[in-house]
């Protein structure tokens, strides 16, 4: 009912020209008969295929075949056409570079400023040219709400129940709530479709249905580029150390998926995890994800850039824009100084791309929760830092010998070897001053070398090497120093 009344207003404002973008044909034509309706107007629908017939009186015929082709269909609007509702399906492609068709449809919008006329340019996509732009209004098709979602859910339930017996869709009520929350921002024909996959196979809404349901979110939106869907998320459980940072997230994790609201508090925007390569920042952005339960969206700071000008800035809005049409969600910009540090050479694109970033992060209302990591400190700017832009700074320090020995016990179970033939305190003694990432490579070395032997990986084979490698902290431990003491004098949380 709110679209009819929109899009009466528009109508009723006597535009002549209205661009209806919309994925939903069949919807938007439902739309337009009401409107028609009410005002006792006819409606004609134009495809290329079909050419020009009324749409109110079941399709009937509004003339003879000429009226097929988009020149003859324009030139009889122009001409000839009684006074009504023209919807144009598909018509964005005579648009482009065809000047004649672009003066006709101006003619047509110039003589009907009365409003005898309305022509509507029904399309999943579609900009008018500049000649038109300032003749026009721009109109889109609400997207459901909540409880506009949840009934498609049990439409849906409903639907299959009656194809399987009369058996019941199984599914409680958090799970409901989470696929309803994931399903925001697409149209009800997407809804449908994607929940009907989810219930197909097992008859049962499952937290196991949620990836597969973003993935297809995903790939509906037409998100790839600069913006990539990550498929893998890790739990806490497959990170060592970082209690600080699990507490931190704990806390908000109701408030961010909206089912805690206080006064005064609002929901969390982001954190920054500043710290040594291979400690673990990239795995703990996934791991956000996968504790929060929501999709993982992966901005490349170095995809962004463009040779044209604007073009880069113009990919960071898109990519924004699209990551809050996937919220709720993480936003996981890797190596951000890579991106928004820039020289004289760069013609000040990357302030621009800086100051479009801090305005987003300033202004965003959609749940997007922000995860930037970073490695080099001389590089990041103080407005990015400062808080309010984000929530927190936490630093990734070299983990500690416990979380040591939790490391090599993810890693050691994940390539299913016996922890009792290891000594874990050993272990962490010999790996004093290695990442996550080098105690990892160190475990994946000795697999292969047990394997060139023949035999089993043993203690003595894994001490053997980690006595081979040569740690970060070893190699830059100047770079390291400095980097600890520029956290430690602005007293950022350790994870």
């Amino acid at each position: 009912m709110q679209d009819a009344h929109d899009l009466g207003l528009i109508i009723d404002c006597r535009v002549p020209l209205i661009v209806l973008e919309s994925y939903e044909e069949a919807r938007a034509i439902d739309l337009l008969l009401r409107v028609a309706r009410q005002r006792d107007k006819p409606l004609f629908q134009w495809t290329v295929t079909d050419g020009l017939r009324r749409a109110d009186f079941g399709l009937q015929l509004a003339g003879n075949s000429q009226h097929v082709e988009p020149e003859a269909v324009l030139t009889f609007l122009k001409e000839r056409a009684e006074p009504g509702f023209y919807v144009l399906c598909d018509f964005h492609p005579w648009l482009q570079d065809e000047p004649k068709l672009t003066r006709l449809m101006k003619d047509i919008a110039l003589r009907n400023h009365g409003g005898q006329l309305s022509v509507i340019l029904l399309s999943h996509r579609l900009q008018l040219p500049p000649e038109l732009s300032r003749l026009g209004a721009q109109f889109s098709l609400s997207l459901p709400s909540d409880e506009q979602i949840v009934s498609l859910i049990r439409e849906e339930a409903k639907l299959w129940a009656q194809g399987n017996g009369g058996r019941k869709v199984k599914t409680d009520a958090t799970t409901l709530q989470m696929m309803v929350v994931n399903l925001k921002g697409l149209t009800q024909g997407e809804v449908r479709h994607l929940v009907r996959g989810a219930i197909v196979d097992d008859g049962a809404i499952t937290e196991s249905d949620l990836p597969e349901v973003n993935k297809a979110k995903f790939k509906l939106m037409d998100l790839e580029g600069v913006l990539s869907y990550e498929y893998d998320t890790e739990k806490f459980a497959g990170v060592g150390g970082m209690e600080n940072l699990k507490s931190w997230l704990e806390i908000r994790r109701g408030v961010f998926a909206g089912e805690s609201v206080a006064p005064g508090i609002s929901a969390p925007r982001g954190i920054l995890l500043l710290g040594v390569q291979g400690g673990g920042k990239s795995l703990a952005a996934k791991a956000v994800a996968g504790l929060w339960g929501v999709p993982l969206l992966r901005l490349d700071m170095g995809a962004l850039y463009n040779k044209f000008h604007g073009e880069t800035e113009r990919n960071l809005r898109e990519s924004l824009a699209l990551a809050e049409k996937m919220s709720p969600c993480v936003l996981w910009i890797d190596e951000i100084e890579k991106g928004i540090s820039g020289d004289s050479s760069d013609t000040g694109t990357s302030q621009r791309v800086l100051a479009t970033l801090l305005t987003w992060l300033a202004e965003k209302q959609s749940p997007v929760f922000v995860v930037a990591t970073a490695n080099d400190i001389s590089r990041l700017p103080p407005e990015l830092i400062r808080k309010g832009r984000l929530d927190e700074l936490f630093f990734v320090d070299l983990p500690d010998a416990e979380t040591r020995q939790a490391i090599f016990v993810i890693h050691l179970e994940k390539r299913q070897l016996a922890l009792e033939n290891f000594n874990l305190m050993e272990l962490a003694q010999a790996s004093e001053g290695f990442t996550g990432a080098e105690i990892e490579q160190a475990v994946v070395a000795a697999l292969y070398s047990a394997l060139a032997q023949q035999g089993d990986v043993s203690l003595s084979l894994l001490l053997a090497e980690l006595a081979k490698t040569s740690p970060l902290s070893l190699v830059m431990g100047e770079k390291l120093a400095q980097l600890r003491q520029w956290a430690e004098e602005r007293s950022l949380v350790r994870v």
